[in-house]
This record gives structure tokens, sequence and C-alpha cells, in this order.
């Protein structure tokens, strides 16, 4: 199914828009949940990624296939592996089967554990034998993805002994890593993070907890973009806090700079987008690391303003759903612009005009489908495979309708 979009949210300037809650808190508080059923969880995600690593900790035995939900696979490896009596063979999409997992297998092995590859060294699928884990010190490569760090996190409280990770080099995503040890924390697990070294201690029991999760930011990224491409819109989004554990909050100053102006409702717990004044700068130079899960936003943005941009720290962009700095210069060349990529760049010369009627892939990336999405501010296009957004945001195009945005789905 593809999706033709047009239009100018001018049309309805005040539009207001409940976004669920972040994909990443979800499946983190899943983890912790399946250990510790004293807790609680309201506004929940209702992503595909959530209900996949939902509907798998019901499971014991047998096949798992968790498709493309690389978080799943990732704390699902360290769920099974701490779990006595689990016997899983974890399976994904052939995308995922593409994805590197050998650091965090290297490190649970190293702890004691029993996984297994059943096709190609260091890539799903894998044979997991849970069992009792002992040893409680590990050193892991902190530069290739923090959700292996997050996953050796989240098991910690229930190993007999709890577990320092020691990391080896700068971590990549630190945001998600300091996500990951404020939700141990609100549920009641003590853990350290200084310098180098994550220590987090066992925990048997919990008092009950109950766990109000904020929206996604991620998710709001898209209306912030689109915001910044229109006139004048103002978009209300539910459920956002002023001081929140998602790194992707950075949002707020990055889009500062691309003309939005964000103001915080406390006492409602919502927030308003609008544009501010002032000139907007000829360039953007950014680096990314923390926050890689913003680049594509962030670069269709810049080219429906006509700015060119710089965007660095996104060497983890080649292992996602798809090698998204490739599908990035691929679709924006399309609609004309002048792109340049390496390993972890990427460039964005300035360009006043849009190629209109161009078709744009996916590559069953959702943030592609979505990315591209608000440019129907500035002309109109094509988002091919318009179902993947269920992935991370199943009402979105509900939702871009809601500011004006004509969606008319074909095939």
């Amino acid at each position: 199914m593809n999706v033709r979009l047009s239009g100018d949210v001018i049309s309805e300037k005040n539009a207001t828009i409940s976004i669920t809650g972040s994909k990443s808190e979800s499946n983190r508080l899943l983890i912790l949940q399946a250990q510790f059923p004293q807790i609680t969880i309201e506004n929940f995600s209702e992503s595909d990624d959530s209900s996949v690593l939902k509907n798998a900790l019901s499971v014991e035995t047998g096949d798992v296939d968790i498709h493309h939900a690389g978080t799943a696979m990732r704390f699902l490896t360290a769920y099974y592996a701490i779990k006595p009596g689990a016997e899983i063979i974890l399976t994904g999409s052939e995308r995922m089967q593409e994805r590197p997992i050998g650091t965090l297998v290297s490190a649970l092995r190293n702890l004691g554990a029993d996984i297994s590859y059943i096709k190609n060294e260091g890539f799903p699928p894998l044979k997991i034998s849970g069992k009792k884990i002992e040893e409680n010190e590990i050193t892991i490569d902190a530069g290739i993805s923090s959700q292996y760090i997050s996953a050796l996190m989240l098991v910690a409280p229930s190993l007999q002994n709890g577990l320092k990770i020691f990391l080896k080099g700068t971590p990549t995503s630190l945001p998600y890593i300091e996500m990951t040890l404020s939700l141990l924390k609100k549920v009641g697990i003590t853990g350290i993070f200084s310098e180098n070294k994550i220590e987090i201690f066992p925990s048997e029991k919990l008092k009950h907890v109950n766990i109000n999760i904020e929206s996604d930011w991620s998710s709001a990224s898209y209306f912030y973009s689109l915001v910044a491409l229109s006139k004048n819109a103002e978009i209300t989004l539910s459920n956002f806090r002023e001081n929140s554990i998602q790194g992707d909050s950075a949002l707020v100053s990055i889009y500062e700079s691309l003309g939005v102006k964000t103001t915080f409702y406390a006492s409602e717990n919502k927030i308003k987008l609008s544009k501010s004044k002032g000139q907007l700068p000829d360039s953007l130079i950014l680096n990314l690391a923390d926050t890689p899960d913003l680049a594509q936003t962030i670069a269709v943005t810049c080219f429906g303003l006509g700015m060119s941009c710089s965007l660095s720290g996104l060497k983890t962009l080649k292992i996602k759903e798809t090698d998204r700095l490739v599908a990035l210069q691929n679709e924006l060349q399309k609609l004309g612009a002048v792109v340049k990529i390496d390993d972890e760049t990427l460039f964005l010369e300035s360009s006043k005009k849009i190629v209109a009627g161009i078709a744009i892939e996916t590559y069953n990336d959702h943030r592609m489908a979505m990315a591209f999405a608000p440019l129907a501010v500035k002309t109109e296009l094509i988002i091919n495979n318009a179902e993947v957004v269920s992935k991370s945001y199943p009402d979105f195009w509900k939702d871009l309708a809601k500011t004006g945005i004509k969606c008319s789905f074909e095939g």
C-alpha cells in the first residue's frame, strides 16, 4: 500500500495529537515486568515492536520470530539466556539476520550463557538454553550499540550477584543507557554509572510500582519537521515532559535552530509547537551520536528549508532496519538534493528546488516513511509501503491527516 501526500497545514493550525508511550521505555519496562510482576505500566506503546516483544515474553520453549524488531532481538537474547529452563530459537526477518549481535552474545557467553549460532557466526538466528548465571563482571565494547549494554543492565537485577559492566571505549547513544538506568531506579532497583563502569545490584522482589510512560519523542520529531516546513502551523502534542528521560527530547533545542518554538504546559502534560520569529541559519552542523534516530527527520527538514547540513556521529545507522545513510542519500537525490555520505556522516548541500511527485522508497524502514512525509507541506509526493509505520507509530497517517495534510491511499 502506498500513500499520496499533498497539502499545507495552514488549513488546520491548531491540530491536537496524542502519541502513545515511548517504544524505548515500553520495551525496557516489559523486560523488567517479566522479571518483576510487581511493575504495572500505563500508556504502553502501540508499536509493532513492543507488541512483538510482549508476545515473545510469554514463550519459554520453541521458536520466537521477532520480525524486524531489533530492540526485541537484543533484549530477548539476554532475557532468555538468564532464564533457567528456557529453550528458544530466536530469529527474525531476512534483514534482522544481517544485523550483528556478536558483541552481546560474546558478553553473555563470558558470563556463562549457553548461546549458539544456527547460520552465520555473529548473526541471528540464535539457539538459547537459559541457565542460572553466577558470574558478575563483564567487559563490553561500548561503541557499537547501546542496546547491547541496556540488554545486560535489564537482566542484571535477576542475577544472583548482580552485574558489573565495564565499558571499553566511548559509549554510543549514551542517553539510551541513561534511560535504562533511570527506569531501573524508578522501579526500585539500585544501579550506579560512573566513568566506564555500570553496576546493577541484585533484587529478589520489588514493591508494587506503577509507571506512566511518557509519549515518544522520536514520533514527535515528524511534527517538529512539519511545523518547521510550514508557514505558521501550530500543533499540540500530549503527554510530554520538560524533564524527559528520552534522549530524543533534544528535539526542543535542535528545532529551535530550525524555526520551531516549544511551549511546555506542565499542569496539562502537553507541549505546543509553533513557528518562531527570526532568520534561519544557512547551514546546520550537528553531532547526532546521542540521538541517531533523529538524523533522517533533520536531514529532510533541512532539505525542505533549502539549508545545507552536516550530520555526524551516525555510524549506527548502517546496521538499522536498512543502511539509513545510503537510503537517505538515494531518496533525497531523487528529490533534487546533492548528498554525500561516509561511514558516519551525511553532507547535504543547500537547494531551493524540490522535484514534485516523487515516490519515496522506505526500505522496510518506518523512519524513512515518516521522515519524508512532512515534505508534503512543500510538494506532492508518494510514500511507498506506507504500512511500515506500524513498527513504531501505527496511527501516524491518521494523525498526520489531522494537521491538514491530504493522505490518499493507493494499492
